[in-house]
Formats: C-alpha cells, sequence, structure tokens
C-alpha cells in the first residue's frame, strides 16, 4: 500500500458513518452477531474496555465507592412501582415471559421445533437499568441513618431493545457501569452527583483525551425520574454530540416507591435520597469518532491495548536471530517502567508476515508508537519510531537508549496531541447565537457545528424547536464552564426573557 493513499475506504469526508463502520473493521474491535442489534467485542477492542473499567473503577474506590452484582431479570412488578421511570424505557425492554422450552417434531416435515412452555406468573424484564432491582436490596439494607450513606457500583451488561443499531454507540445488549447511591439528605446526595460527574469529565479528558462541555440536562432531556441529570457532552468529527457519561439526582422518586426508608437523627422515620451514574461502552465509539484519522484508530496511550509495538526487520535470515533477540531486550526493559503507575505494554511483533503488512496493521489499530529495529540498527544502535499522533509515513531515528528513557514522555506527549487537537474542533465549532432568524437558518447545512444561546423558553417550546430542526439541546452549561464568544448576560433567544441561561444545540448519535 502507497503512503499516498489512507488505509480507511471511505474517507472521514466522503462518508464519516461508513468511514467508523471501517475504522472498527480495521482495527478489528468488533463485529456484528447473529443476535440482531448486538455485537461481538473482539480482543483488541475488549482489550480497551478492559482498560477503561480498570482505570475507572480505581477512582470510584478512591471516592469511597464499593462493587456489587445485582440481578439480570428484573419482576415487571418493580418496574411498576416507578411509573414514571419505567414509561421512559418502556418500548425498549425486552421481557422473558417462559422459563421452558419444549421439543415437538413436526409430522409433516420431520424437523424438530423447540416452543416455549411454562409461561411465567410474572415476566421478567431483562435489565435496561437497575434503579428498581437496587432499591429493593437498600430498603432491606438501610435501617438507620448509621446505616447511610451507600456507595455502590455495578459493572453489569444491559439491554435496551435498539432499533438503529451502531457498534459501540447503540447496541441492543452493551457493556456498563452503574453506580447507585443512598443519602440522609438532599445536600449530600447532590454533593454525590455532581462529585461524580466531575469524575467523568476528568476520565473522559486525562485518559481518553477527549474534552467535554459538562452541563444540565433540560427537563426534556432528564433521565426518567430524575430530579436532576448531569452530562457531560463530546464533540466528534462531523461535529455531532456524543453524551459520554451522566449523573443523576433522583430524589426521593425511587426510595419512596421502593420504600427505603431509615429512622433519622431526631427518631423519625425518613425516605433516603438516592443518585444513579453511569458510562458504557458508547465511550470507545466516542474516542473512535473523536480522534481516529483516514488511516484507522487513534488509541490515547492510557487506554491503548499495546502502547508501543516492536517490528524486527529481517531481510535475511543469518541476522533474524539477533534482530529478534533485540527487540525481546528492548521490550523487556521499556516494560520495568511505568506510565501513570501501570507497567508500558509493550509487543514484540515476530509473526512471518511482511514488514509493510504489520506495518498497516498496527496503523489501523492506533498503537501510539511503533519501533522497527533492523541490522543496521544493531550495529548504530538506534531505532526507527513512528508516532500515532503523527502522518503514517513520518518516523525518526532515535538514539534506543534515550528512547529507552524518553518512552514516558513521548506517550504523554501523544496523550496532549491529540487531547488539544480535540479540543481546537470543539471549540471551533460552538457558534454563539442570538438571532432567531440565524438560529433557525444554521440547521439546513450539511454538518452544522453546536449552536450556544441564551435560552429561558419552556419544555414545550424546546421540543417544537428540537422537532423542527432534528435537535436537541445537548446541556446548559455549568457556571465554571468557559464558553466561546458568550456574555456575561443575555437575552432568550426565543423569548427575550433577560437573565437566561447558555444552552448548547447540536445533533448527536
Amino acid at each position: 500500500m502507497s503512503d499516498a493513499k489512507s488505509a480507511i475506504t471511505p474517507t472521514r469526508q466522503e462518508n464519516f458513518p461508513e468511514w467508523y463502520q471501517q475504522v472498527i473493521r480495521g482495527a478489528d474491535l468488533a463485529e456484528n452477531s447473529e443476535t440482531r442489534g448486538c455485537m461481538v467485542i473482539k480482543p483488541w477492542g475488549y482489550g480497551i474496555w478492559e482498560l477503561i473499567q480498570q482505570q475507572l473503577d480505581r477512582r470510584f474506590k478512591v471516592t469511597g465507592h464499593q462493587n456489587a452484582y445485582f440481578p439480570l431479570l428484573i419482576p415487571l412488578s418493580y418496574l411498576e412501582k416507578e411509573a414514571d421511570h419505567a414509561e421512559g424505557f418502556a418500548t425498549e425492554c425486552a421481557v422473558v415471559t417462559h422459563h421452558r422450552l419444549e421439543i415437538v417434531k413436526d409430522e409433516v416435515t420431520g424437523k424438530t421445533k423447540m416452543i416455549p412452555t411454562g409461561k411465567l406468573d410474572e415476566p421478567y424484564v431483562i435489565r435496561p437499568t437497575s434503579e428498581t432491582i437496587i432499591g429493593a436490596a437498600f430498603a432491606r439494607w438501610v435501617n438507620s441513618y448509621r446505616d447511610l450513606p451507600l456507595l455502590i457500583n455495578q459493572w453489569a451488561n444491559v439491554m435496551r431493545w435498539e432499533m438503529r443499531p451502531r457498534m459501540f454507540l447503540r447496541t441492543a445488549e452493551f457493556l456498563w457501569q452503574e453506580g447507585h447511591t443512598a443519602h440522609e439528605t438532599q445536600e449530600e446526595a447532590i454533593v454525590e452527583t455532581r462529585l461524580m460527574h466531575r469524575e467523568y469529565e476528568a476520565f473522559l479528558r486525562d485518559h481518553l483525551a477527549i474534552p467535554v462541555i459538562p452541563g444540565e440536562k433540560t427537563e426534556n432531556e432528564r433521565f426518567p425520574g430524575a430530579e436532576m441529570t448531569l452530562t457531560v457532552e463530546a464533540m466528534v468529527q462531523d461535529k455531532k454530540a456524543i453524551q459520554a457519561g451522566t449523573s443523576h439526582y433522583l430524589g426521593q422518586n425511587f426510595s419512596k416507591a421502593q420504600d427505603i426508608k431509615f429512622t433519622g437523627r431526631d427518631g423519625s422515620i425518613q425516605h433516603v435520597h438516592t443518585t444513579s451514574w453511569g458510562v458504557s461502552t458508547r465511550m470507545i465509539g466516542t474516542l473512535i469518532m473523536a480522534h481516529s484519522d483516514d488511516d484507522g484508530l487513534i488509541l490515547p496511550p492510557r487506554v491503548a491495548t499495546q502502547q508501543i509495538v516492536i517490528i524486527p526487520v529481517t531481510p535475511k535470515e543469518d541476522t533474524k536471530d539477533a534482530v529478534i533477540d533485540a527487540c525481546q531486550a528492548l521490550a523487556s526493559t521499556l516494560r520495568n517502567q511505568l506510565y501513570h503507575g501501570d507497567p508500558l505494554r509493550v509487543h514484540v511483533d515476530a509473526r512471518d508476515v511482511g514488514g509493510g503488512v504489520k506495518k498497516w496493521e498496527w496503523v489501523k489499530k492506533g498503537v501510539p508508537i511503533r519501533i522497527e529495529i533492523g541490522p543496521r540498527d544493531l550495529e548504530s544502535r538506534k531505532v526507527a519510531m513512528s508516532r500515532r499522533d503523527q502522518a503514517s509515513h513520518e518516523k525518526s531515528f532515535i538514539d534506543k537508549e534515550e528512547f529507552i528513557r524518553e518512552a514516558v514522555e513521548i506517550l504523554a506527549s501523544i496523550h496532549q496531541t491529540i487531547l488539544a487537537r480535540a479540543t481546537t474542533l470543539r471549540d471551533e465549532n460552538i457558534r454563539y447565537c442570538d438571532n432567531l432568524d440565524e438560529f433557525h437558518a444554521h440547521w439546513s447545512s450539511e454538518n452544522p457545528c453546536w449552536l450556544l444561546t441564551p435560552w429561558s423558553g419552556t419544555a414545550e417550546e424546546e421540543d417544537i424547536l428540537a422537532k423542527k430542526h432534528k435537535i436537541t439541546i445537548r446541556c446548559l452549561p455549568l457556571e465554571d464552564v468557559a464558553l466561546p464568544q458568550a456574555p456575561a448576560t443575555a437575552n432568550c433567544i426565543l423569548t427575550s426573557q433577560a437573565g437566561a441561561r447558555m444552552a448548547i444545540w447540536g445533533r448527536s448519535y
């Protein structure tokens, strides 16, 4: 393959949705399965999820949370207790109605069929989220204010019957974590909600190199049953938004429905205040769309399945063993170094495959650093280094000992480069607008950027604009978020009411 050509066809500019699918295929991340709307996450892709899981889990434990596990099947009656919540997921629920299969032989064709029998007295819903089943457990666990707070997290799979699946972004079954906490007071629960919201913001920035806008969802966009939903919104390269994580203050809505009550400090019986918060394998889809180029995936070093791949260049059989030995020795030395507390992940690709094939495979897989070592490099004690944040044909020759000293620093530089690139893209594609005619005209373009507007309209007025232009208010940014072009005060773009909050509008995945 010529360096002048891109490894991925079509390019981002030609067909962004198909480019996204081809990046996944080229990086060997996942594939569609026989089960409609579900995917098989392959080892390279699952390795990324494992790293996200491990690193997030550490952050959760530092903030005092513990992991637990709750049933996959939720009695239908549990969802019926919280009508507002259940209504939000009702059309996406998969329901189990029978508990066995009966083998029946067709007398005409002779074929064997399996028929569901043994109808359940009460159907089960395959969890779309776990507020109700976890609430039932909390009701058993909490008796006194001394039992609070309860800080629980679950790593699990969930199912929401997705009509338009897209790998990693929207699948019928996906992996996630869901935090659920119970608190003595409203104030404590809101502090928890905001804490985990900021944890997500920091994780996306510091681990995935994705800058996000932290903000609050409007009433129309809140999690079903929540009193407040906080979100982190990411912009990807086609200027669409992805909700990368949410944190919800649920008030006492679920605790009253599930009867989660306790004896307070004054002896009175009270209901707890609850929160929930979560992120999913959607993070991987966000990462792909935020960073990748027309040659394939670009991985932030902290979640790269392998951070450094060393490729032996062995044109002659008589030098092959010496070159491979040198590569293995370098890998062993590098693995003794730590990057953000973890040993460097280094792989030597000693397969009997052409060098060009190896190069493009690792380019498409997004490995942050590729190293090539050949017979001449053994004599010069240099290595050829390519960084994935640079053009695929670029390489530099660096002294081997110097590379060993600087490897961690180079990985940190790659993270900063792709974070800065994504931040520039986002900031250059958020436009302030306080003119309603310009607002309406803006959405007629093919890939419109986000609009930042003053807003104090009603939920009904928001819904009219959203349906008209196929957009949503992605969030009402938090007050401490620096926003391009935003004035200190402004009148609502729709009602001209003074003192309006800023709102970010956009199209989304």
